[in-house]
């Protein structure tokens, strides 16, 4: 089911606010897109708009364009301002989280529109007095300017938000810790490496493998994890070392011939 949420844009300017706009709602879900007077009519079919609408070229495709506001709120039953400062004797202003937190809880009974005025002077009192409420963004005291598009996607974003949001795609599951007996493993060999060093002395080995064993424990390594530092272990084994130095020390049968001249020695069944 579309979402009946409506974005209104009064006389914006500038085609790339109108294409990046579009694509703020579909972004979050939503599609019903009105511009109000806008100076250019054919704005929603520029070059700049859908260049900038990035993949959202069918919420302009069903945009509307209308004269005035109250075209633009026919069928909304609660209309949000939007505007930095309040307005004297204009709606009640707040932050768009604390203020759209129960118009979610009535959803069922409200159409709900968003009201954005032109990009340099913002909506006139005349316009924010139609509606319902005025949300301000609250931003850095002294520098609260905002683009018309990072505007609709705050709100776009805020409003989704409100209604439960979409869930986040979560990453790949981690994979399965190493039990009791893999650690216990890991531990033996490394052990028996440690000996073979010299690192550990077997006479008074102290706390030492007490203290890898915590360090086991606490890190929780996964079963690949176990692998590794098993492989690990393997390439330092002074034992695995002197073995690799003796088969490479030793010529095979043909290589020995080579050196003598004599026939090669076979091996008999």
């Amino acid at each position: 089911m579309t979402d009946p949420t409506r974005f209104i844009l009064v006389r914006p300017q500038h085609p790339g606010n109108v294409g990046a706009a579009a694509r703020a709602l579909k972004v979050m879900g939503f599609s019903d897109l009105v511009l109000v007077a806008p100076p250019d009519a054919g704005v929603l079919q520029s070059d700049e708009a859908r260049a900038r609408s990035s993949g959202a070229v069918d919420v302009l495709e069903t945009a509307r364009v209308v004269p005035t506001l109250a075209d633009a709120l026919e069928g909304i039953s609660f209309a949000c301002a939007t505007a930095m400062t309040p307005r004297d004797f204009g709606p009640p202003t707040a932050a768009p989280r604390e203020g759209l937190a129960p118009l979610a809880a009535s959803r069922d009974r409200l159409r709900l529109g968003f009201v954005f005025g032109e990009e340099r002077v913002g909506l006139s009192n005349e316009d924010v007095y139609r509606c319902h409420l005025v949300l301000s963004i609250p931003t850095a005291p002294g520098y609260g300017s905002l683009n018309l598009a990072q505007s609709v996607q705050l709100l776009a974003y805020e409003w989704r938000l409100a209604l439960g949001g979409f869930a986040v795609q979560p990453r790949t599951p981690d994979e399965r810790l190493a039990d009791g007996a893999a650690l216990h493993g890991l531990s033996e060999h490394w052990r028996g490496v440690l000996e073979r060093s010299g690192f550990l002395d077997p006479a008074s080995p102290k706390k030492l493998m007490v203290r890898l064993q915590r360090l086991l424990l606490r890190a929780r390594p996964t079963n690949t994890e176990v692998h590794i530092l098993r492989g690990m272990a393997r390439a330092l084994d002074p034992q695995q070392a002197h073995g690799a130095v003796a088969t490479l020390a030793s010529p095979s049968p043909d290589c020995a011939s080579e050196a003598t001249g004599l026939p090669p020695q076979r091996v008999q069944p």
